[in-house]
């Protein structure tokens, strides 16, 4: 027999809905485990760390990758109140993870460290939040830990929310200390959900997930009406019908109800299991007397990184194409479009809002659905002039034309850096050494500043983030978004084997970066590629030009071991034979890369070259 979680629909007055926004690292998911117990929706002996984080990927990295919402009772002055928190990621790479949460709210708590002040996520995430119009609470974290500075922190909030600093709440999430008093305020300042009960029925959908036995699960929000079991749905961008098998809340585990009404978060199992029916910022309505006009959806995300993905195994790739079906469905920011590569065959290239993301995409392909992966080096997409006024868009160093070119522009992001004011030298002498441009400075603080830049997007992808944590003792942190393109001396390098072009290792990279690029990837692949029975020439090339070269040595046979003395012509005589041997091999020969040198030359981790140098 079916429980269900609740038998009425909550009034909309006494719901509110917010979520947790921060920097990585400043105590989201604590705080979501503190109010998870307090609330009484998790038991004592069911608690876990980080109990939101439901993926073993989140649990071993110790960072969130999906956004969880769930739904906590709260009693306010004899009033029952239901309170949605989503628990958001604070990394670059899962800003429109945020997003999505932040459009299914009306409040948002700003979670600040109180030993580490606001940080540049802190600000891009209480930006987007402005944005949404949400009611903001500023709360200062870890106010237990020796080196916290709430009173210094507080100020500096203040300054930025634009409130007076006793406005700030403090809490621990790992003692509980001030998170009662949080839920109590969250529960006065948060504006209860608008919408009309009796309109046709109308919710956004901002998540889904695949069930391998019961088929797409979709997560929604309602504005308008009410949704109820074994009523008939229609998804409005597709036109698709559907009955609705079950309805329930996440508290936190999945529970079937009599419905969601106005206000509500909850989910929806219709059985579908094509996982293109449920689209992310879709508006669902009811098929018959449904409403005409759908929700305003969300923003396209836009790749910000692209690189292709191929199986090891050539016959894994109808698995591929599922595997990406089902991780779309429940990473709406992924897109794919297949592509094939002469070196590794039928593939996929994917779109990615950053190198962490494309690096959890992958490690989730392969743990979920037991591929041997090989990802080719990432580049971003340029745009090409043709002196015939031709436009090109490239994602692959594949489609750089041939022709003659009038102009190359590429992506550039406005980049936030906020670090403490020792660092300023080091912080400008890299932004410059990567043909950064200086936008402003401001200091926070008397010891905290945010410079920003105006970079180009390929000059950041790679070790940037790496090598201003390494230069700033890992103080400084780091936020970007897009701002357009600009006009740069951009060239394509080829790397040839053996006189043949090999399109996985090709790059597109500054004029003055091309030859470090060039004879980097000579040198890894003379180490890489096994020896031949001939000499094998490996060049960096610019067009017609090379720009590096290095040599695979042949094996030998040793023709002259049974020459005990006699004659020097006999001896030269045999080692021409060989030679003569070796040319025509070498003319017939073609040159084999293992697959395991395409995945040590492709990573984009060089921690492996620099131990070697050691």
């Amino acid at each position: 027999m079916t429980t269900f979680a609740d038998t009425t629909f909550t009034k909309p007055e006494l719901i509110r809905n917010f979520c947790i926004i921060a920097h990585i690292d400043h105590g989201k998911s604590t705080l979501a485990d503190r109010m998870l117990q307090i609330t009484g929706v998790v038991e004592e002996r069911q608690m876990r760390a980080q109990y939101l984080d439901r993926m073993d990927i989140e649990r071993e990295r110790g960072i969130t990758i999906k956004a969880q919402n769930v739904r906590l009772p709260w009693q306010v002055a004899g009033q029952n109140h239901v309170l949605h928190m989503i628990d958001t990621p604070g990394h670059v790479d899962f800003t429109y993870e945020v997003s999505r949460a932040l459009e299914a709210c009306e409040g948002a708590v700003l979670l600040v460290d109180a030993a580490q002040g606001i940080e540049a996520q802190t600000l891009a995430n209480l930006y987007l939040a402005m944005e949404n119009d949400l009611t903001i609470i500023p709360v200062l974290n870890k106010i237990d830990l020796p080196a916290a500075d709430p009173d210094k922190y507080a100020e500096e909030i203040a300054h930025i929310v634009g409130c007076e600093p006793t406005d700030v709440m403090r809490v621990s999430a790992k003692t509980g200390l001030g998170v009662r008093e949080l839920l109590n305020e969250i529960v006065r300042l948060v504006p209860a959900p608008e919408g009309v009960d009796d309109a046709p029925a109308r919710a956004m959908i901002f998540d889904s997930v695949y069930d391998t036995y019961r088929g797409v699960v979709t997560y929604i929000r309602v504005v308008d009406g009410k949704i109820t079991p074994r009523q008939r749905i229609k998804m409005m961008s597709t036109g698709a019908t559907h009955e609705l098998l079950e309805v329930g809340i996440i508290s936190p585990e999945p529970k079937p109800s009599t419905g969601l009404g106005v206000g509500e978060v909850g989910y929806l199992i219709t059985g579908v299991k094509d996982v293109r029916q449920s689209k992310v910022g879709d508006t669902v309505t009811s098929e018959r007397r449904g409403a005409t006009e759908a929700l305003a959806g969300y923003r396209e995300p836009r790749p910000m990184v692209y690189s292709g993905l191929y199986p090891v195994d050539g016959s894994d790739y109808a698995d591929l194409r599922e595997a990406l079906d089902k991780l779309r469905l429940n990473d709406a920011a992924l897109s794919y479009e297949p592509e094939t590569s002469a070196a590794l065959g039928f593939g996929f290239r994917c779109g990615f809002l950053g190198l962490l993301h494309l690096e959890i995409v992958r490690e989730r392909l392969e743990r979920e659905a037991g591929l041997d992966l090989i990802s080719t080096a990432p580049n971003v997409v340029y745009r090409v002039v043709l002196d015939d006024g031709g436009d090109l868009q490239v994602t692959n160093p594949s489609d750089w034309p041939e022709g003659k070119i009038a102009e190359v522009y590429e992506p550039v992001v406005k980049t936030s850096i906020i670090a403490p004011s020792d660092y300023i030298g080091a912080i400008m002498e890299l932004c410059q050494s990567r043909r950064g441009q200086l936008g402003g400075m401001d200091y926070l603080s008397s010891d905290r500043v945010e410079l920003r830049y105006t970079m180009p997007l390929g000059e950041i992808i790679f070790d940037f983030f790496d090598t201003l944590k390494s230069r700033t003792r890992g103080y400084a942190s780091l936020d970007y978004e897009p701002a357009g393109e600009q006009a740069a001396d951009l060239v394509k390098v080829d790397i040839l084997l053996q006189g043949e072009p090999v399109d996985a290792f090709s790059a597109i990279c500054h004029r003055e970066a091309a030859y470090a690029y060039g004879t980097r990837m000579a040198s890894k692949l003379r180490e890489l590629i096994p020896r031949q029975q001939f000499e094998v020439p490996i060049q960096a090339a610019i067009g017609a030009r090379v720009i590096a070269r290095e040599t695979v040595r042949a094996m030998r046979k040793d023709v002259l071991a049974k020459c005990y003395g006699g004659d020097i012509t006999r001896k030269r005589k045999l080692l021409e034979k060989q030679k003569e041997g070796k040319k025509r091999m070498k003319m017939v020969g073609r040159v084999e890369v293992p697959q395991e040198a395409f995945v040590a030359a492709l990573s984009t981790d060089e921690s492996s070259d620099k131990t070697k140098k050691k």
